[in-house]
């Protein structure tokens, strides 16, 4: 499993009954959690001062109940090779606007980017589905220019924003608001390449002009299309997901085919999780398919 364990503004602190309690900076949130299926005694103090917390609705959806919490605010990701600040606030569907079990594969991209980068080396990164610019910002301060890309004019502000709270607003990083597909399928007939490209795509959207966006059967085209876009000597290509039913073997044969097949290299497919501090358990957060060159 790919574990984020290396956060200090950020804990999952306990999880029980469908539910799990987080420390974002100093304020603790409650937000449900379908992989949390075991009850364990709710020991925490959190649990019962909470600053807000997240219910589920029986007819989908839910809503916050908010006791003491501020509309936006920010954390901080720190470790001796990135530092990154967040701007936070609680919105649709339980989202705060940051994934933090994503940090694990933060860190294992940046330091392949610094890498090329201390060689002299180029190197760009396209970001597909990129929301709030966690990975773009990752990217951006190991030295890469990045094409930032996501269907959703709010979350590339808001990326903007945390590219500027991190100090990066004259980072070489293209923001666009686009259909990833279809920004993909124009970037083959223009000829553009990258040495690295990341995608996070959601099980279900839309693009800015209604386009239906559906994990199961999107993926494999993505993938392939997105490969012709790889540069001679590329770097890495990861896909994150967060589809229950794509399990971490499915990646492994759809990078191996696109990816592998062509430039060699490795494919791992893995579990992203997050340690949980009560109970020393790790909380899966989705999987991550990563191949890299040896």
């Amino acid at each position: 499993m790919f574990i984020a364990s290396r956060w200090k503004d950020y804990e999952l602190l306990d999880t029980s009954e469908g539910e799990k309690l987080e420390r974002w900076g100093k304020y603790l949130l409650i937000r449900p959690d379908p992989q949390v299926i075991w009850n364990t005694p709710r020991t925490h103090r959190g649990w019962r001062l909470p600053n807000a917390r997240y219910h589920r609705s029986n007819r989908g959806g839910g809503e916050w109940e908010f006791f003491d919490l501020p509309k936006i605010w920010q954390i901080r990701y720190r470790t001796e090779n990135l530092d990154l600040t967040f701007q936070l606030k609680p919105f649709s569907f339980k989202h705060t606007g940051l994934f933090p079990e994503q940090a694990a594969n933060w860190e294992w991209f940046s330091e392949k980017i610094r890498k090329a980068t201390g060689t002299g080396r180029e190197v760009r990164v396209l970001n597909l589905f990129a929301y709030t610019g966690g990975a773009t910002l990752a990217a951006a301060q190991a030295g890469a220019m990045v094409v930032h890309v996501d269907a959703s004019k709010g979350m590339v502000q808001w990326a903007k924003e945390n590219a500027s709270s991190s100090g990066l607003s004259d980072a070489p990083i293209r923001f666009l608001v686009d259909d990833c597909k279809k920004f993909v399928e124009r970037e083959i007939r223009r000829g553009n390449h990258y040495d690295a490209i990341i995608m996070d795509p959601p099980s279900y959207g839309r693009g800015p002009k209604g386009e239906v966006w559906k994990m199961e059967d999107a993926i494999y085209g993505l993938i392939q299309e997105s490969a012709m876009l790889l540069s001679e000597d590329p770097l890495f290509f990861l896909v994150n997901s967060y589809t229950t039913g794509l399990a971490p073997a499915v990646l492994t044969y759809m990078i191996s085919m696109e990816v592998e097949k062509k430039y060699g290299g490795i494919v791992q497919c893995q579990e992203v999780g997050l340690p949980v501090k009560e109970s020393g358990l790790i909380l899966p957060c989705g999987s991550a398919g990563r191949w890299e060159r040896p």
